[in-house]
């Protein structure tokens, strides 16, 4: 026992001894000190088995005192120690190079890749090795090698992929993907490669060729169909992704479902025209279909949208809206596909007829035919609410919000009549209660709701208790009810006295949005402008700058057709601000009007 106990405290000690030298040696190695580090390995490498233990340290201080016989005796001796460890192979052949044979690593490189090609785990510890040491073109000669012994066209594709995205061959990168995307029909990963890797404009016109031309060669593969498609979504491209939806949905008999669900991206993404023309098309091709009701109504809440966006609106214009809309209710009868109709027309008349007592009417209707639907009674009543505001009537208002906050507690609806009632809190300047319901919005499940939240959270914080009245925040707060009742004209002489008193304010780029805006929907053109510059010339650094921004090259493009002054503002949101929200609409209307798009 005695002797059993001595055994087993020369064995710890002698562990302890090594433990502590291949410590001190890797020691040695991190503070640079080379030498004393390869005399500590060399002393431990003199059994086999230490040899992956001190590997690329030994190695590495080897090379850096440039011992490469050294080093060529211990990495040979390695390799027959542990045959299957291709990298320590990898290592030879790059100490060869270093130790300045170029020819001779040329030799060893190629028949490594010969030797790794022909087993694919060898394949698989090479990948590293070969980005370590910035190898990728061997790490690809290696890859397509090992492709060809298989006789399998689309083995390493992912691997293969990667490699040319490291080497900069963006095309080539693009076919192992969409090659991997065919075999497994695996749309996310191919996706998420375009989204990350894809994005100046040289690239995406690169991919839009390569797609394009795979279309041609597969007529009958849908896939790359759907993959440019959905490239086009991501651009906001939508007139050019309803040419290939339509294709589709002519060659597979889709009964216009395709077309329905692109116009309705469409139709978030503010493209209002681009999806009428989508609805349009449903209508006409497929007037006896299940979506025919649907998107006969949604068609006209398209053009409902470009009257209202178009400035002066044209009372006569929103007349023939409510016309068309009577005339879906008695063509298709008043069902669940059509009485959002009736919702529609009650706004119509509350915001730009005039006509409260006739919107109030039309909503109530609504609501006694809806049935069972009580999501659409709620939203109706929170219609209602917004309607008694314009009649100066909110008690009216609060009192419904907060039954359609108790009916949808759990609900988006439920915190749009939250978000209903802060606004209304703001409007009559109870701020506090305002903050109070904000504060709790701010953790909305809802990120339009928690982003609404933050904002008006944040200007009333960041406003309220400036001075001792209060006074800038609650004139601002009053324009802005005034801007929700369309009493424009007043609004913008409030404006005015506004920015006179509060030019040195924070809320003076506030100040000069809403008269923009305003001015802009009064088709004073000139002033909208003139606001605008003046934004970005004293308030650049402020929040609404890329809003200004947009806003000015959207007047220029639209208003007034100068196509060289509107290129140029899209190309400063694209430089002066890239991470703004409207960098995908500013970059794809630049392209547009230099010409890039064939349609």
């Amino acid at each position: 026992m005695k002797r059993f106990i001595n055994l087993m405290i020369i064995i710890m000690s002698v562990s302890a001894a090594y433990g502590q030298s291949l410590e001190l040696g890797n020691e040695y190695y991190n503070k640079g000190e080379y030498e004393k580090a390869a005399e500590i390995f060399d002393k431990l490498s003199r059994k086999k088995e230490n040899g992956r233990l001190i590997h690329d340290n030994y190695l590495n201080s080897l090379i850096r005192l440039k011992q490469f016989d050294k080093a060529k005796d211990f990495l040979r001796q390695e390799i027959k120690t542990y045959p299957d460890v291709v990298v320590y192979e990898a290592d030879l052949a790059y100490l060869i190079e270093v130790s300045g044979d170029l020819t001779g690593a040329d030799i060893a490189y190629q028949e490594l890749i010969d030797k790794a090609s022909q087993k694919d785990s060898y394949v698989y510890q090479l990948q590293n090795f070969f980005y370590k040491t910035n190898k990728i073109n061997l790490l690809i000669d290696m890859l397509l090698k090992s492709r060809l012994r298989s006789k399998s066209e689309d083995k390493h594709n992912i691997h293969l992929a990667r490699a040319y995205l490291f080497a900069g061959k963006k095309d080539k990168m693009l076919e192992e993907v969409f090659s991997y995307g065919i075999k497994h029909r695996n749309s996310d990963y191919v996706e998420r490669t375009i989204q990350d890797n894809i994005k100046e404009d040289k690239e995406i016109e690169m991919l839009e060729r390569l797609l394009y031309t795979k279309i041609q060669d597969n007529p009958d593969e849908f896939y790359y169909n759907e993959i440019l498609i959905w490239h086009f979504v991501q651009q906001k491209q939508f007139s050019r992704a309803f040419t290939q939806a339509r294709a589709l949905d002519r060659r597979l008999e889709l009964g216009g479902r395709k077309v329905f669900e692109l116009a309705g991206l469409a139709y978030t993404n503010g493209q209002f025209r681009d999806a009428a023309r989508m609805y349009q098309y449903v209508m006409n091709e497929y007037p006896q279909g299940d979506f025919y009701p649907y998107a006969r109504r949604w068609n006209i809440q398209c053009r409902e949208q470009l009257v209202k966006n178009t400035f002066p609106i044209d009372e006569t214009e929103i007349l023939e809206l409510i016309s068309q809309y009577e005339l879906l209710i008695k063509d298709l009868g008043l069902t669940p596909k059509t009485i959002d109709a009736l919702r529609n027309m009650a706004l119509l008349y509350a915001f730009y007829l005039d006509d409260q007592d006739r919107a109030v009417e039309v909503l109530e209707m609504a609501i006694s035919k809806a049935g069972s639907n009580i999501k659409f009674k709620d939203q109706c009543k929170l219609d209602l609410g917004d309607i008694y505001i314009l009649k100066e009537e909110p008690w009216e208002s609060t009192l419904l919000y907060m039954q359609v906050e108790k009916s949808q507690k759990e609900d988006f609806l439920g915190e749009t009549a939250k978000l209903k009632n802060a606004k209304l809190h703001y409007y009559t300047g109870e701020f506090d209660l305002s903050k109070d319901i904000l504060n709790i919005l701010k953790k909305a499940t809802t990120r339009e709701i928690a982003n609404d939240a933050m904002q008006l959270s944040l200007l009333i914080q960041d406003n309220l208790g400036l001075d001792t009245t209060d006074a800038a925040i609650s004139a601002y707060s009053a324009v802005d009810l005034l801007l929700f009742q369309n009493r424009n004209e007043e609004a913008l002489l409030k404006l005015d006295s506004l920015f006179e008193i509060y030019k040195t304010h924070s809320l003076a780029d506030e100040i000069l949005w809403l008269r923009a805006n305003t001015n802009y929907k009064l088709d004073r053109v000139d002033a909208a402008i003139s606001d605008l510059n003046v934004l970005l010339e004293n308030y650049k650094y402020d929040i609404l700058a890329d809003d200004a921004l947009y806003k000015l090259a959207k007047i220029y493009d639209e208003k007034l057709n100068e196509n060289t002054k509107a290129m140029a503002l899209y190309r400063q949101i694209l430089t002066d601000f890239p991470g703004s929200i409207f960098g995908a609409e500013a970059r794809k209307r630049f392209r547009e009007l230099r010409g890039d798009f064939v349609y």
